[in-house]
């Protein structure tokens, strides 16, 4: 039976295989399942308390979105880490968030500078009071970065940007604890909304892609996760 979560503890609305993909993602983005982690049914059912077809379904997509990658008859792993995909998805990553931005600056009304302006003060706090990998630091990272590009008005860009927002989130927290302390973060965040909200295009652009340009250089900067793949909840 694949029913093993109390009614209550997934989200309104969301099917089994929803929340077992919401909790994996979650914990593969952060890094509580590290790098080339083997995710066996068995042991991701005691974790989770989902059953294995839902787990099944998750891993799947999990593999379509490119943080898992499935090993024919040996399952499933958590995708490793490489500076060289990292280099390649920073590539695409500041291509598509250089056109959706420019789009935003040209079509955002006063809206969606209230949005910027609400993000940026929020963004400014967690700079202030928290740290990079922190839940709620990551959470206002994500906002303010979505905030300048919110009125590009492309759905399929917005999409495909999320895409690689939560990759590149991944790689960025493994960075983090050997990065901290060498930029500030608060003032490069407070030069790029500066930029947006005097809709100055070029100096925007220079400046989000200097600010993602640096996070690749802390990953090469810091030593690559092992790739080696592990058993889940190996002693």
């Amino acid at each position: 039976m694949d029913m093993l979560l109390p009614p209550d503890s997934a989200p309104s609305g969301a099917t089994l295989a929803d929340t077992a993909w919401q909790r994996l993602r979650r914990d593969i983005v952060s890094g509580t399942r590290p790098p080339g982690e083997r995710l066996r049914i068995e042991r991701l059912r005691e974790f989770y308390g989902i059953g294995p077809t839902p787990l099944r379904e998750a891993l799947q997509r999990l593999s379509a979105e490119g943080l898992v990658i499935a090993e024919g008859n040996r399952g499933f792993a958590v995708a490793p880490l490489d500076p060289a995909e990292f280099s390649d998805l920073t590539r695409a990553r500041i291509a598509v968030e250089r056109e959706c931005l420019r789009l935003s600056i040209a079509h955002g009304d006063r809206a969606w500078e209230a949005r910027v302006v609400s993000a940026t003060y929020l963004m400014a706090s967690a700079d202030a009071d928290t740290v990079p990998g922190a839940d709620d630091w990551e959470q206002a990272n994500a906002d303010f970065h979505l905030a300048m590009v919110a009125a590009c008005g492309s759905d399929w860009l917005l999409r495909v940007r999320a895409g690689l927002q939560t990759l590149a989130e991944r790689y960025r927290r493994a960075s983090v604890d050997r990065s901290r302390g060498r930029r500030d973060l608060g003032a490069e965040h407070k030069a790029i909304s500066e930029a947006v909200l005097a809709r100055d295009v070029e100096k925007a652009l220079v400046l989000t892609e200097r600010h993602y340009g640096k996070t690749e250089e802390e990953l090469r900067a810091a030593a690559p996760p092992s790739d080696e793949h592990q058993d889940l909840g190996k002693e």
